[in-house]
């Protein structure tokens, strides 16, 4: 209780500027009592005004008071300061940055607490106090002290804001509700606050339930990564074992071979050293025996030369061996062009399942495909260069402008025989073949197909065979002045749409999805399939007529 007591003396007997016990106490003519630095203090702030105020009750003073000591004053605080416990209590906290400053504070700015929106400044701890206690400022409304209060004065009358103009959606003062604004639907900030404030409550459980929602899209998301993740290493794991055993096969079958050559070899090679010592023995025999003969041939001794001759020129019949200046040389050539007919089969074979695999692999996703561009910068996020395979083009095509550019001409070019080029019609596949998400933009003139199709079409044969749209590996998108059809397996379909010289095609492999644009200043849809790829596609052209039909793949940036 004396605790209490003192408490209360020492808010009394304080001073309202630094908020400790009175040091050298004064008192101005209205009543209140400061330190004689603080106020001083205070006062030398404002002498370049006319006048001087109290910082409490803001009374002013057309000259400043003389400031006397008040000796009985001075004497009450310092019993009090004797009565006190010795510990001092910590100072009220000082304004820092990014603090709001107490207004009514002189010198050192203290941190304010509250903001008053009818007196429009922010007050410390001490300050705030009246607003507290007078009866006229406790009707004062008080809000968590802000920076800005002066947002709440209308610019222009320099009123407080307290009406909200529903009309023109912002806050006013009654003068403009009496001027600019008469007879729009106006409110009270107050009612119009209430109302946004049931609708706030409805906006935060929208956006909690979103918060929920997407917090249940992030660990289903996780999870799917989570799986993705593992379904990706056993792949990986198992694609590693299954390549490493048929390396291993590889090189085992390599081996063998080499062995069995070498065999070959070594066996022939043998077989031919021993054939050659004999002869070259045989040789030497023969050489002997014809010395010995010549020898024998100039002898005068009758009898000696009778009693030799028959063993001399007597010759044993020749062993069976090879006839060697009459058989072909055997080598290993044949054995050569069966490995490299080999070499040339599997790779034609892992080139094929390749494409297979990488399209298998582009097919899984973490995420569902994405919704198709509704917009030509949205479509050109996915835009793809393409190139014509001359080895593909038609003879009577004319490919130019780095093979993105190609005309029918009646006179053939002079082109290389080669298993992809198309015999029948004047056709050309791309270079390039697509999976995933791709765009790209045909300029055309004359009639035009714009098309895509499987690499393996066929080259030659019936029209249902290689025609483009006629078969189960194209499709095909008809273009000419009189408008668009669309055909694909021999099924034609009517395709309405304003006519565009330049024709947009986006391709969705994964969600199995073909989309044709007019392209212009908006992207219209002409025609869209919706099927399953199981390939990569090649983007085409059929360009069926002599004069005027000309296409251009656009080069995009």
């Amino acid at each position: 209780m004396a605790q209490q007591v003192t408490q209360l003396d020492r808010e009394k007997w304080s001073c309202s500027i630094c908020l400790d016990l009175l040091k050298d106490p004064v008192t101005i003519p209205c009543g209140h009592s400061y330190c004689m630095s603080c106020i001083n203090d205070c006062w030398d702030e404002e002498r370049d005004k006319e006048t001087h105020s109290c910082p409490q009750c803001r009374q002013t003073f057309t000259q400043r008071p003389v400031l006397v000591k008040n000796t009985m004053l001075a004497e009450l605080v310092e019993e009090l300061r004797k009565e006190e416990p010795q510990a001092a209590s910590p100072d009220p906290p000082d304004a820092g940055p990014g603090d709001v400053a107490c207004d009514y504070c002189c010198g050192k700015k203290l941190k304010a607490l509250k903001t008053c929106l009818v007196c429009m400044a922010s007050f410390c701890d001490q300050h705030l106090q009246p607003h507290y206690t007078v009866a006229v400022l406790k009707k004062h409304k008080l809000v968590e002290a802000t920076f800005k209060p002066q947002e709440n004065i209308c610019s222009r009358h320099d009123e407080v804001m307290k009406i909200y103009c529903r009309t023109d959606q912002h806050c006013i003062c009654y003068l403009c509700s009496m001027d600019d604004h008469k007879g729009h639907d106006m409110v009270s900030a107050a009612a119009e606050r209430a109302e946004r404030q049931t609708e706030l409550g409805l906006s935060r459980q929208k956006i909690q339930q979103r918060v929920q929602d997407r917090e249940r899209d992030v660990k289903l998301l996780q999870q799917r990564v989570e799986a993705f993740n593992l379904s990706a290493d056993e792949a990986v794991r198992h694609s590693e074992e299954s390549l490493t055993q048929l390396i291993r096969l590889i090189e085992k079958t390599r081996s063998e071979f080499t062995q069995q050559i070498r065999a070959q070899q070594k066996s022939q090679v043998s077989q031919a050293t021993e054939l050659e010592e004999k002869l070259q023995q045989e040789i030497t025999d023969l050489r002997r025996r014809d010395t010995e003969l010549e020898k024998l041939s100039h002898s005068e001794d009758h009898l000696h030369f009778l009693n030799n001759y028959p063993s001399l020129s007597r010759l044993s019949p020749p062993e069976d061996c090879p006839s060697i200046h009459v058989c072909p040389l055997s080598s290993f050539k044949a054995v050569t062009a069966a490995v490299s007919e080999l070499k040339d089969k599997l790779q034609a074979a892992l080139r094929e399942d390749w494409l297979k695999i990488s399209s298998a692999a582009t097919e899984v996703e973490v995420l569902a495909s994405l919704a198709e561009p509704t917009t030509r910068a949205q479509f050109l996020r996915y835009s793809q260069q393409i190139t014509l395979d001359p080895n593909s083009a038609h003879k009577q095509l004319l490919l130019s402008d780095r093979d993105r550019k190609v005309n029918r001409l009646k006179q053939e070019q002079v082109y290389a025989d080669h298993p992809d080029r198309f015999v029948e019609w004047g056709q050309v596949l791309s270079k390039e073949g697509l999976t995933g998400r791709c765009y790209w933009e045909v300029k055309w003139s004359g009639r035009v197909e714009v098309a895509v199709a499987y690499k393996d079409i066929s080259r030659k044969g019936t029209k249902e065979e290689f025609g483009f749209g006629y078969n189960k590996k194209s499709w095909s998108l008809n273009c000419q002045s009189s408008g668009y059809t669309f055909r694909h397996n021999k099924t034609k379909t009517s395709v309405s749409g304003p006519l565009s010289s330049i024709i947009g095609v986006y391709l969705d492999h994964e969600a199995g999805t073909l989309s044709y644009y007019r392209v212009s200043d908006t992207m219209t849809l002409l025609h869209r399939v919706q099927t399953k790829f199981t390939q990569p596609l090649y983007p085409g052209l059929w360009l069926p007529n002599y004069s005027g039909d000309a296409a251009e793949f656009i080069e995009l940036k």
